[in-house]
Protein backbone atom coordinates (compact mmCIF):
# COMPACT_ATOMS: atom_id res chain seq x y z
CA UNK A 1 0.00 0.00 0.00
CA UNK A 2 1.59 3.70 -0.63
CA UNK A 3 1.25 6.47 1.82
CA UNK A 4 -2.00 8.12 0.21
CA UNK A 5 -3.48 4.78 -0.16
CA UNK A 6 -7.12 5.58 1.56
CA UNK A 7 -7.77 3.56 5.20
CA UNK A 8 -11.25 1.99 5.26
CA UNK A 9 -13.62 3.51 8.04
CA UNK A 10 -17.02 1.66 9.03
CA UNK A 11 -19.17 3.65 10.89
CA UNK A 12 -22.15 2.03 13.02
CA UNK A 13 -23.24 0.61 16.07
CA UNK A 14 -20.35 -1.66 16.73
CA UNK A 15 -20.15 -4.68 18.54
CA UNK A 16 -18.42 -8.00 19.46
CA UNK A 17 -17.79 -10.13 21.85
CA UNK A 18 -14.25 -11.30 22.89
CA UNK A 19 -15.35 -13.40 25.62
CA UNK A 20 -18.16 -15.84 26.44
CA UNK A 21 -20.81 -13.66 27.57
CA UNK A 22 -19.37 -9.99 27.71
CA UNK A 23 -20.87 -7.99 24.74
CA UNK A 24 -18.32 -4.99 24.22
CA UNK A 25 -20.01 -1.91 21.87
CA UNK A 26 -19.73 1.44 20.66
CA UNK A 27 -23.11 2.70 19.94
CA UNK A 28 -21.89 5.22 17.44
CA UNK A 29 -18.65 3.91 16.69
CA UNK A 30 -15.99 3.30 14.04
CA UNK A 31 -13.95 0.53 12.61
CA UNK A 32 -10.98 1.85 10.81
CA UNK A 33 -8.79 -0.47 8.75
CA UNK A 34 -6.02 -0.47 7.37
CA UNK A 35 -4.06 -3.16 5.13
CA UNK A 36 -6.53 -5.68 5.69
CA UNK A 37 -6.42 -5.48 9.65
CA UNK A 38 -8.06 -3.44 12.23
CA UNK A 39 -5.90 -0.82 13.13
CA UNK A 40 -8.47 1.61 14.78
CA UNK A 41 -11.66 1.52 16.76
CA UNK A 42 -13.92 3.26 19.22
CA UNK A 43 -16.00 5.84 19.27
CA UNK A 44 -16.81 7.98 16.10
CA UNK A 45 -17.49 11.61 17.64
CA UNK A 46 -13.14 10.92 18.20
CA UNK A 47 -12.03 8.97 15.35
CA UNK A 48 -14.06 10.71 12.61
CA UNK A 49 -12.63 13.96 13.39
CA UNK A 50 -8.99 12.11 14.05
CA UNK A 51 -5.72 13.29 11.83
CA UNK A 52 -3.83 10.91 10.05
CA UNK A 53 -1.23 10.96 7.51
CA UNK A 54 -3.27 9.12 5.12
CA UNK A 55 -6.68 9.59 3.82
CA UNK A 56 -9.80 7.80 4.97
CA UNK A 57 -13.04 6.54 2.98
CA UNK A 58 -15.63 6.23 5.67
CA UNK A 59 -18.95 3.84 4.69
CA UNK A 60 -21.98 3.43 6.05
CA UNK A 61 -23.65 5.24 8.55
CA UNK A 62 -24.67 4.78 12.59
CA UNK A 63 -28.08 3.20 11.08
CA UNK A 64 -25.68 0.07 11.08
CA UNK A 65 -24.40 -2.54 13.16
CA UNK A 66 -20.78 -3.50 12.51
CA UNK A 67 -19.79 -7.65 14.04
CA UNK A 68 -16.73 -9.42 13.42
CA UNK A 69 -17.14 -11.34 10.02
CA UNK A 70 -19.62 -14.81 11.27
CA UNK A 71 -18.10 -18.08 11.35
CA UNK A 72 -19.73 -20.91 9.98
CA UNK A 73 -18.37 -24.17 11.85
CA UNK A 74 -19.95 -26.85 9.74
CA UNK A 75 -21.48 -27.49 6.74
CA UNK A 76 -21.93 -29.13 3.03
CA UNK A 77 -21.58 -27.99 -0.12
CA UNK A 78 -23.09 -30.03 -1.77
CA UNK A 79 -26.41 -30.53 0.12
CA UNK A 80 -27.63 -26.86 -0.21
CA UNK A 81 -29.88 -27.80 -2.63
CA UNK A 82 -31.65 -30.05 -0.62
CA UNK A 83 -32.69 -27.94 2.44
CA UNK A 84 -35.90 -28.36 3.96
CA UNK A 85 -36.32 -31.62 1.62
CA UNK A 86 -36.90 -34.91 3.67
CA UNK A 87 -38.00 -36.04 6.55
CA UNK A 88 -37.18 -38.73 9.41
CA UNK A 89 -34.09 -39.25 11.63
CA UNK A 90 -30.19 -38.92 10.39
CA UNK A 91 -29.29 -41.83 9.24
CA UNK A 92 -32.47 -43.15 6.89
CA UNK A 93 -32.66 -38.90 5.69
CA UNK A 94 -28.71 -39.71 4.24
CA UNK A 95 -29.25 -42.76 2.20
CA UNK A 96 -33.18 -41.23 0.97
CA UNK A 97 -32.26 -37.88 0.66
CA UNK A 98 -28.43 -36.65 1.23
CA UNK A 99 -26.55 -39.77 -0.91
CA UNK A 100 -28.46 -39.27 -4.15
CA UNK A 101 -27.99 -35.19 -4.13
CA UNK A 102 -24.02 -35.51 -3.47
CA UNK A 103 -23.66 -38.47 -6.00
CA UNK A 104 -24.64 -35.31 -8.75
CA UNK A 105 -22.15 -33.43 -7.25
CA UNK A 106 -19.46 -33.74 -10.20
CA UNK A 107 -18.44 -32.79 -13.15
CA UNK A 108 -19.97 -29.51 -14.60
CA UNK A 109 -23.34 -29.99 -12.44
CA UNK A 110 -20.96 -29.90 -9.69
CA UNK A 111 -18.86 -27.43 -11.34
CA UNK A 112 -21.72 -24.95 -11.34
CA UNK A 113 -23.30 -25.34 -7.72
CA UNK A 114 -19.80 -24.75 -6.00
CA UNK A 115 -19.82 -21.56 -8.10
CA UNK A 116 -22.72 -20.38 -6.65
CA UNK A 117 -22.39 -21.79 -3.12
CA UNK A 118 -19.53 -19.13 -2.05
CA UNK A 119 -21.37 -15.60 -3.35
CA UNK A 120 -24.55 -16.86 -1.11
CA UNK A 121 -21.98 -17.65 2.13
CA UNK A 122 -20.41 -13.86 1.93
CA UNK A 123 -24.53 -12.60 0.81
CA UNK A 124 -25.82 -14.36 4.15
CA UNK A 125 -22.40 -12.24 5.79
CA UNK A 126 -20.62 -15.32 6.45
CA UNK A 127 -16.43 -14.45 6.26
CA UNK A 128 -15.13 -17.95 6.96
CA UNK A 129 -16.74 -21.32 6.82
CA UNK A 130 -15.51 -25.22 7.33
CA UNK A 131 -16.79 -27.11 4.41
CA UNK A 132 -17.02 -30.76 3.48
CA UNK A 133 -17.91 -30.98 -0.06
CA UNK A 134 -18.87 -34.36 -1.95
CA UNK A 135 -16.61 -37.84 -2.27
CA UNK A 136 -15.27 -36.45 -5.88
CA UNK A 137 -11.93 -34.40 -6.37
CA UNK A 138 -13.03 -32.95 -9.27
CA UNK A 139 -15.89 -31.09 -7.95
CA UNK A 140 -13.98 -30.25 -4.46
CA UNK A 141 -11.27 -28.78 -6.98
CA UNK A 142 -13.81 -26.56 -8.36
CA UNK A 143 -14.70 -25.81 -4.99
CA UNK A 144 -11.78 -24.53 -3.87
CA UNK A 145 -11.76 -22.35 -6.90
CA UNK A 146 -14.86 -20.82 -6.41
CA UNK A 147 -13.91 -20.04 -2.74
CA UNK A 148 -10.46 -18.34 -4.13
CA UNK A 149 -12.92 -16.48 -6.52
CA UNK A 150 -15.21 -15.36 -4.32
CA UNK A 151 -12.20 -13.46 -1.30
CA UNK A 152 -13.38 -15.91 1.41
CA UNK A 153 -11.78 -17.80 4.40
CA UNK A 154 -12.48 -21.20 3.40
CA UNK A 155 -11.68 -24.90 5.23
CA UNK A 156 -12.97 -27.48 3.40
CA UNK A 157 -11.98 -31.03 2.25
CA UNK A 158 -13.30 -33.96 -0.25
CA UNK A 159 -15.58 -35.96 1.58
CA UNK A 160 -14.26 -39.71 2.53
CA UNK A 161 -15.89 -42.70 3.21
CA UNK A 162 -15.31 -46.51 2.02
CA UNK A 163 -18.37 -48.28 4.03
CA UNK A 164 -21.40 -47.72 2.61
CA UNK A 165 -20.64 -45.17 0.57
CA UNK A 166 -22.48 -43.73 -2.64
CA UNK A 167 -19.62 -43.97 -4.88
CA UNK A 168 -18.67 -46.68 -7.56
CA UNK A 169 -15.18 -48.12 -6.58
CA UNK A 170 -14.39 -51.13 -5.78
CA UNK A 171 -14.16 -51.06 -1.93
CA UNK A 172 -10.71 -52.48 -2.30
CA UNK A 173 -9.65 -49.20 -3.94
CA UNK A 174 -11.74 -46.45 -2.26
CA UNK A 175 -9.31 -45.88 0.41
CA UNK A 176 -6.41 -45.82 -2.07
CA UNK A 177 -8.37 -43.67 -4.57
CA UNK A 178 -9.43 -41.51 -1.68
CA UNK A 179 -6.08 -40.84 -0.17
CA UNK A 180 -3.90 -40.04 -3.20
CA UNK A 181 -7.13 -37.61 -4.05
CA UNK A 182 -7.20 -36.07 -0.81
CA UNK A 183 -3.66 -35.60 -0.78
CA UNK A 184 -3.30 -33.77 -4.39
CA UNK A 185 -6.09 -31.32 -2.84
CA UNK A 186 -4.57 -30.63 -0.10
CA UNK A 187 -1.16 -30.36 -2.02
CA UNK A 188 -2.77 -27.86 -4.66
CA UNK A 189 -5.43 -25.36 -1.55
CA UNK A 190 -3.81 -25.75 1.55
CA UNK A 191 -2.49 -22.47 2.44
CA UNK A 192 -3.70 -20.92 -1.00
CA UNK A 193 -5.06 -17.65 -1.76
CA UNK A 194 -2.55 -15.94 0.96
CA UNK A 195 -3.56 -18.51 3.57
CA UNK A 196 -7.19 -17.83 2.50
CA UNK A 197 -7.85 -21.65 1.78
CA UNK A 198 -6.81 -24.51 4.17
CA UNK A 199 -7.49 -28.36 3.39
CA UNK A 200 -9.19 -30.50 5.92
CA UNK A 201 -9.37 -34.27 6.00
CA UNK A 202 -13.30 -35.06 5.92
CA UNK A 203 -13.51 -38.77 7.16
CA UNK A 204 -17.41 -38.93 7.45
CA UNK A 205 -18.31 -40.65 10.73
CA UNK A 206 -17.01 -43.71 12.23
CA UNK A 207 -20.05 -45.56 10.45
CA UNK A 208 -18.47 -45.09 7.07
CA UNK A 209 -15.07 -45.84 7.63
CA UNK A 210 -12.75 -48.06 8.41
CA UNK A 211 -10.17 -47.94 10.90
CA UNK A 212 -7.50 -48.17 8.23
CA UNK A 213 -9.22 -45.18 6.24
CA UNK A 214 -9.10 -42.87 9.24
CA UNK A 215 -5.65 -43.96 10.23
CA UNK A 216 -4.46 -42.57 7.12
CA UNK A 217 -6.63 -39.65 7.04
CA UNK A 218 -4.92 -38.77 10.36
CA UNK A 219 -1.78 -39.23 9.51
CA UNK A 220 -1.87 -37.50 5.83
CA UNK A 221 -3.80 -34.29 7.74
CA UNK A 222 -0.54 -34.34 10.47
CA UNK A 223 1.89 -35.14 7.32
CA UNK A 224 0.60 -31.55 5.73
CA UNK A 225 -0.64 -29.66 9.13
CA UNK A 226 -4.02 -29.74 7.84
CA UNK A 227 -7.61 -30.00 10.12
CA UNK A 228 -9.79 -33.20 10.02
CA UNK A 229 -13.30 -32.42 10.38
CA UNK A 230 -15.92 -35.27 11.09
CA UNK A 231 -19.24 -36.17 12.96
CA UNK A 232 -19.49 -37.61 16.79
CA UNK A 233 -22.27 -38.22 18.09
CA UNK A 234 -25.28 -36.66 16.70
CA UNK A 235 -28.24 -39.59 16.80
CA UNK A 236 -28.82 -42.24 19.61
CA UNK A 237 -29.06 -44.72 16.83
CA UNK A 238 -25.65 -43.70 15.57
CA UNK A 239 -23.89 -44.31 18.87
CA UNK A 240 -25.74 -47.40 18.98
CA UNK A 241 -24.32 -48.68 15.73
CA UNK A 242 -20.69 -47.44 16.38
CA UNK A 243 -21.03 -49.16 19.25
CA UNK A 244 -21.55 -52.84 17.74
CA UNK A 245 -19.48 -51.93 14.84
CA UNK A 246 -16.29 -50.99 16.96
CA UNK A 247 -16.84 -53.27 20.23
CA UNK A 248 -13.15 -53.31 21.62
CA UNK A 249 -13.76 -48.93 22.25
CA UNK A 250 -15.00 -47.40 25.19
CA UNK A 251 -17.70 -45.36 23.47
CA UNK A 252 -18.17 -43.21 20.06
CA UNK A 253 -15.28 -40.70 21.14
CA UNK A 254 -12.92 -43.95 22.16
CA UNK A 255 -13.17 -44.23 18.04
CA UNK A 256 -11.74 -41.27 16.92
CA UNK A 257 -9.04 -41.31 20.18
CA UNK A 258 -7.64 -45.13 18.98
CA UNK A 259 -7.77 -43.88 15.53
CA UNK A 260 -5.64 -41.01 15.82
CA UNK A 261 -8.61 -38.57 15.02
CA UNK A 262 -8.93 -36.42 17.71
CA UNK A 263 -6.36 -33.47 18.63
CA UNK A 264 -5.99 -29.70 18.12
CA UNK A 265 -7.11 -29.58 14.47
CA UNK A 266 -10.06 -31.36 14.76
CA UNK A 267 -13.45 -30.20 14.61
CA UNK A 268 -16.26 -32.51 15.55
CA UNK A 269 -19.58 -31.66 14.09
CA UNK A 270 -22.54 -31.91 16.98
CA UNK A 271 -21.45 -34.24 19.74
CA UNK A 272 -24.97 -34.46 21.22
CA UNK A 273 -25.21 -37.39 23.03
CA UNK A 274 -21.09 -37.74 24.72
CA UNK A 275 -20.83 -38.92 28.46
CA UNK A 276 -18.88 -37.42 30.84
CA UNK A 277 -15.77 -39.50 29.85
CA UNK A 278 -15.59 -38.01 26.24
CA UNK A 279 -16.25 -34.61 27.31
CA UNK A 280 -13.17 -34.90 29.17
CA UNK A 281 -11.55 -36.92 26.72
CA UNK A 282 -12.23 -34.42 23.91
CA UNK A 283 -11.28 -31.63 25.93
CA UNK A 284 -7.97 -33.03 27.36
CA UNK A 285 -7.10 -33.69 22.85
CA UNK A 286 -8.06 -30.04 21.81
CA UNK A 287 -10.65 -31.13 19.39
CA UNK A 288 -13.16 -28.66 19.12
CA UNK A 289 -17.16 -28.95 18.70
CA UNK A 290 -19.43 -27.18 15.95
CA UNK A 291 -22.76 -26.91 17.68
CA UNK A 292 -25.43 -27.37 14.92
CA UNK A 293 -28.76 -26.48 16.58
CA UNK A 294 -31.08 -25.07 13.26
CA UNK A 295 -29.56 -29.18 11.86
CA UNK A 296 -30.04 -31.13 15.50
CA UNK A 297 -34.20 -29.73 15.52
CA UNK A 298 -34.95 -30.50 11.87
CA UNK A 299 -34.06 -34.14 12.61
CA UNK A 300 -34.78 -34.34 15.80
CA UNK A 301 -31.32 -35.70 16.90
CA UNK A 302 -31.76 -33.76 20.51
CA UNK A 303 -30.75 -31.22 22.12
CA UNK A 304 -26.99 -30.91 23.10
CA UNK A 305 -25.97 -30.16 26.45
CA UNK A 306 -24.22 -26.41 26.05
CA UNK A 307 -23.14 -25.50 29.59
CA UNK A 308 -21.99 -28.99 30.70
CA UNK A 309 -19.52 -28.97 27.33
CA UNK A 310 -18.56 -25.50 28.20
CA UNK A 311 -17.91 -26.34 31.85
CA UNK A 312 -15.81 -29.31 30.58
CA UNK A 313 -13.19 -26.50 28.81
CA UNK A 314 -14.29 -27.81 25.18
CA UNK A 315 -13.50 -25.08 22.69
CA UNK A 316 -17.15 -24.42 20.46
CA UNK A 317 -18.48 -22.20 17.98
CA UNK A 318 -21.34 -22.80 15.77
CA UNK A 319 -22.60 -24.11 12.36
CA UNK A 320 -25.40 -24.23 10.14
CA UNK A 321 -24.77 -27.92 9.25
CA UNK A 322 -26.00 -27.65 5.52
CA UNK A 323 -28.66 -29.38 4.52
CA UNK A 324 -29.89 -30.91 7.79
CA UNK A 325 -29.89 -27.34 8.92
CA UNK A 326 -32.26 -25.61 6.78
CA UNK A 327 -30.27 -22.36 6.11
CA UNK A 328 -26.84 -21.06 5.70
CA UNK A 329 -28.49 -17.76 8.01
CA UNK A 330 -25.99 -17.86 11.03
CA UNK A 331 -28.37 -15.57 12.91
CA UNK A 332 -30.67 -18.56 12.96
CA UNK A 333 -27.93 -20.83 13.94
CA UNK A 334 -27.75 -18.16 16.73
CA UNK A 335 -31.66 -17.98 18.00
CA UNK A 336 -31.91 -21.41 17.53
CA UNK A 337 -28.48 -22.34 20.07
CA UNK A 338 -30.94 -20.00 22.84
CA UNK A 339 -34.35 -21.56 21.70
CA UNK A 340 -32.86 -24.93 22.24
CA UNK A 341 -31.45 -24.70 25.19
CA UNK A 342 -34.32 -22.88 26.29
CA UNK A 343 -36.46 -25.48 25.52
CA UNK A 344 -33.96 -27.48 27.22
CA UNK A 345 -34.83 -25.44 30.38
CA UNK A 346 -39.05 -26.80 30.17
CA UNK A 347 -37.77 -30.27 31.72
CA UNK A 348 -34.42 -30.00 32.95
CA UNK A 349 -33.93 -27.88 36.28
CA UNK A 350 -30.42 -26.59 36.02
CA UNK A 351 -30.54 -26.51 32.08
CA UNK A 352 -28.76 -22.77 31.59
CA UNK A 353 -29.81 -20.81 28.59
CA UNK A 354 -27.76 -19.09 26.90
CA UNK A 355 -27.50 -15.00 26.13
CA UNK A 356 -27.72 -13.05 23.20
CA UNK A 357 -23.84 -11.93 23.89
CA UNK A 358 -23.06 -15.63 24.58
CA UNK A 359 -23.98 -17.20 21.15
CA UNK A 360 -22.94 -14.23 19.35
CA UNK A 361 -18.89 -15.13 21.08
CA UNK A 362 -20.02 -18.93 19.89
CA UNK A 363 -20.73 -17.54 15.83
CA UNK A 364 -17.44 -15.36 15.99
CA UNK A 365 -14.88 -15.66 18.96
CA UNK A 366 -15.38 -18.75 20.27
CA UNK A 367 -15.62 -20.38 16.44
CA UNK A 368 -12.71 -18.78 15.79
CA UNK A 369 -10.72 -19.91 19.34
CA UNK A 370 -12.19 -23.94 17.77
CA UNK A 371 -10.02 -23.18 14.55
CA UNK A 372 -6.75 -22.11 16.47
CA UNK A 373 -7.42 -18.58 14.65
CA UNK A 374 -8.67 -16.95 17.73
CA UNK A 375 -5.18 -14.43 17.67
CA UNK A 376 -6.46 -13.83 13.68
CA UNK A 377 -9.90 -13.00 13.46
CA UNK A 378 -13.13 -13.33 15.91
CA UNK A 379 -13.21 -9.71 17.68
CA UNK A 380 -12.26 -6.02 17.05
CA UNK A 381 -8.37 -6.49 18.61
CA UNK A 382 -6.03 -3.96 16.83
CA UNK A 383 -4.24 -6.02 14.33
CA UNK A 384 -6.35 -8.53 14.03
CA UNK A 385 -7.15 -9.34 10.39
CA UNK A 386 -10.41 -7.07 9.49
CA UNK A 387 -13.23 -9.93 8.67
CA UNK A 388 -16.45 -7.55 9.32
CA UNK A 389 -20.07 -8.10 8.54
CA UNK A 390 -22.25 -4.79 8.65
CA UNK A 391 -26.20 -4.99 9.14
CA UNK A 392 -28.63 -2.94 8.27
CA UNK A 393 -30.59 -2.08 11.87
CA UNK A 394 -33.30 -0.03 10.27
CA UNK A 395 -34.49 -3.06 8.04
CA UNK A 396 -34.90 -5.60 11.24
CA UNK A 397 -37.36 -2.93 12.82
CA UNK A 398 -41.27 -3.28 12.07
CA UNK A 399 -41.58 -0.31 9.68
CA UNK A 400 -38.16 -0.25 8.70
CA UNK A 401 -37.75 2.26 11.28
CA UNK A 402 -40.30 4.32 10.81
CA UNK A 403 -42.17 3.84 13.86
CA UNK A 404 -38.37 3.08 16.35
CA UNK A 405 -35.15 4.44 14.91
CA UNK A 406 -32.57 2.42 15.24
CA UNK A 407 -30.21 5.13 17.40
CA UNK A 408 -33.20 4.94 20.25
CA UNK A 409 -31.88 1.67 20.79
CA UNK A 410 -29.06 -0.13 22.61
CA UNK A 411 -26.29 -2.32 21.24
CA UNK A 412 -28.26 -5.04 23.26
CA UNK A 413 -31.51 -4.19 21.40
CA UNK A 414 -29.29 -4.44 18.01
CA UNK A 415 -27.80 -7.56 18.85
CA UNK A 416 -31.26 -8.85 19.62
CA UNK A 417 -33.19 -7.58 16.80
CA UNK A 418 -30.09 -9.20 14.41
CA UNK A 419 -30.53 -12.27 16.54
CA UNK A 420 -34.19 -13.02 16.19
CA UNK A 421 -34.86 -10.88 12.68
CA UNK A 422 -31.53 -11.20 10.95
CA UNK A 423 -31.34 -12.77 7.58
CA UNK A 424 -29.32 -11.92 4.35
CA UNK A 425 -31.63 -8.94 3.11
CA UNK A 426 -30.07 -7.12 6.49
CA UNK A 427 -26.48 -7.66 5.52
CA UNK A 428 -25.14 -4.28 4.15
CA UNK A 429 -21.83 -5.40 3.25
CA UNK A 430 -19.08 -8.35 4.03
CA UNK A 431 -15.62 -7.65 4.15
CA UNK A 432 -13.01 -10.08 4.46
CA UNK A 433 -9.08 -9.23 5.45
CA UNK A 434 -10.94 -5.10 4.83
CA UNK A 435 -11.69 -6.19 1.25
CA UNK A 436 -15.62 -6.28 0.01
CA UNK A 437 -16.57 -9.65 -0.84
CA UNK A 438 -20.56 -8.61 -0.65
CA UNK A 439 -22.27 -5.32 -0.76
CA UNK A 440 -25.90 -4.78 -0.68
CA UNK A 441 -28.13 -2.83 -3.35
CA UNK A 442 -29.38 -0.81 -1.20
CA UNK A 443 -28.24 2.82 -1.57
CA UNK A 444 -25.51 3.72 0.84
CA UNK A 445 -27.04 6.21 3.69
CA UNK A 446 -22.87 7.47 5.02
Amino acid sequence: MTSDTPLLGLRGCVIDAPEYGKLRTWRDGAVVIADGRIAEVGDFQHLGKKSRPRPIRWLHSERAAIFPGLIDLHSHVPQYPAVARGRGQLLDWLHACIFPRERTFTGPPGQREAAAFFPELARHGTTTAMLYAAIYEDSCDAAFAAAARAGLRVIMGKMMMDVGTYGTLQPRKVISVSMLESERLARKWHGAAEGLLEYAFSPRFALSCSERLMREAAAMAAQFGCYIQTHLAETREECERVRHMFPACRDYTDVYEKFGIAGPRTVFGHCIHLNERERAALAASGSAIAHCPTANLYLGSGIMPLAEHKSAGLRIGLGSDVAAGPELNMWQVMRSAIESQKARSFYEANATVPSPAQVLHLATQGAADALGKGGIIGSFEIGKEADVTVMDASILLPYHGSATKPDELSAEDILSLCIYRGSPHAVLETFVRGRSVYRSAEPELF
